[in-house]
């Protein structure tokens, strides 16, 4: 069941139009290539996700991440988020593939981390898990409708309260919170401020400036 989590948030429909990528050029011992803005960041060992959360996406990301560890496994990956969330399976596939991984991984949250991304986000490594002063964190219970025979809707029913305890066992895990404690406060949708997200345990650190926070270049950083 590829279930989304609903009530992002955010409009996760794709957008008419969009600014034009520009390329970077970089001149390397052969010579000069050009790179778009995403090519330039990965070599920073730098992910950005900046779109809905699905199958295509979650490859991508996963992707990345491995390739990155076996670049180096000791040096840090960031993964910087502006997502409205998207599918559960999505998520725990990236999900499990971050804490698979040998490397620390550094989340920056920048405009929102919503719904299945605000968990990606709590999932960094402890300590190295950030927002932006402006940004937002929404966290919901996953949820869906229930459609076909009866035996369908009670099998959906059953995935849905299996979704619901496993999301709730991540976020207990990465905020100290008790899974019951989660439940209670994520049964409808909770928006937070970077500064709440910070006391509620989803983030260490709110940031302004790369200077005056923690936040390092991932690809100077060893474990």
């Amino acid at each position: 069941m590829n279930q989304p989590i609903t009530g992002q948030g955010g409009n996760s429909r794709q957008p008419v139009s969009r600014y034009v990528l520009p390329r970077v050029i970089e001149k390397t011992s052969r010579g000069e290539i050009a790179l778009d803005p995403y090519e330039k960041l990965l070599r920073e060992r730098i992910i950005f996700l900046g779109v809905p959360i699905d199958d295509t996406s979650a490859n991508d990301v996963m992707a990345q991440l491995l390739f990155l560890e076996s670049e180096d496994p000791d040096r840090d990956i960031s993964i910087y988020i502006n997502s409205p969330g998207g599918s559960f399976t999505s998520l725990t596939a990236i999900y499990d593939t971050m804490q698979f991984v040998r490397p620390d991984i550094q989340t920056i949250c920048m405009g929102q981390a919503a719904s299945a991304a605000a968990v990606l986000l709590t999932a960094g490594t402890p300590g190295k898990r950030f927002g932006l002063e402006n940004s937002r964190i929404l966290v919901h219970q996953p949820s869906g409708q229930g459609e076909g025979q009866s035996s369908d809707i009670e099998i959906q029913a059953r995935e849905i309260l299996r979704m619901r305890s496993l999301l709730e066992q991540m976020l207990a895990r990465h905020t100290g919170h008790t899974e019951e404690e989660i439940r209670r406060d994520i049964e409808r949708d909770k928006i937070f401020s970077a500064a709440e997200a910070k006391e509620y345990g989803l983030i260490d650190e709110v940031i302004s400036t790369r200077k005056s926070s923690r936040l390092t270049a991932a690809s100077s950083v060893a474990r």
